[in-house]
């Protein structure tokens, strides 16, 4: 019996996407608003499109905050991409103070603009090889097992970086012409990723069976 991945619909992300991206690496993907379906989940993805403040207004909006916090205290796996990455954080600094689900210590704040050689064009857009943090000795066993770091890339589009308070959460970084992208996190079985896996190609497919099969 395949898994099933409920994908978190409170009116924000590219779920559509995510869902084929899930069934075609085998999983069972149904997109679900309804908060009891969320908390009694095998495995659930959160995605998110847009500014923060507009995803976690809309995420306070769906009645789905108790019920991600509590699918998370079941301890089964949570994914966040994207946008969904950053909900997991405390807050974020994107026009303004907002909240977030503060699953994950830490915030969110702008990607630099400019540095010591000039200006850095934002929001980051565009294929970035994943690099493996110095607290990682290896992907094994998390949902990047089948990446290659600096050889495997993602397709990232944002403005906006996550900072853990932990840095043993940092799972994957990117580079950005000089700046440190936080790649992708994983805190117990809360898991994010800031690029868009379902347009990430065969590494975006991997990064989804991965998922399937924790």
């Amino acid at each position: 019996m395949s898994a099933i991945i409920h994908i978190v619909d409170y009116g924000v992300g590219n779920l559509y996407s995510a869902a084929r991206a899930i069934m075609k690496m085998g999983g069972d993907a149904r997109i679900s608003s309804d908060p009891a379906e969320i908390a009694a989940a095998d495995r659930v993805l959160l995605p998110g499109v847009g500014a923060f403040a507009s995803c976690s207004t809309a995420l306070q909006t769906s009645g789905l905050i108790g019920p991600l916090h509590s699918f998370v205290a079941t301890g089964r796996p949570l994914m966040g991409i994207c946008a969904g990455m950053q909900l997991l954080f405390d807050y974020s600094m994107e026009f303004g103070h907002h909240t977030g689900l503060g699953l994950i210590p830490g915030h969110v704040d702008r990607i630099a603009i400019a540095d010591a050689r000039g200006e850095r064009k934002v929001p980051h857009i565009g294929w970035s090889p994943l690099l493996l943090p110095e607290t990682k000795p290896a992907w094994a066993n998390t949902v990047l097992a089948d990446a290659t770091p600096n050889e495997d890339a993602a397709y990232f589009v944002h403005s906006y970086n996550c900072l853990p308070d932990d840095r043993s959460c940092v799972l994957a970084e990117a580079d950005y012409e000089g700046f440190t992208i936080t790649a992708a996190v994983q805190h117990n079985n809360v898991i994010g990723l800031q690029c868009h896996p379902e347009k990430s190609g065969v590494f975006g497919l991997n990064v989804m069976r991965n998922f399937i099969n924790l």
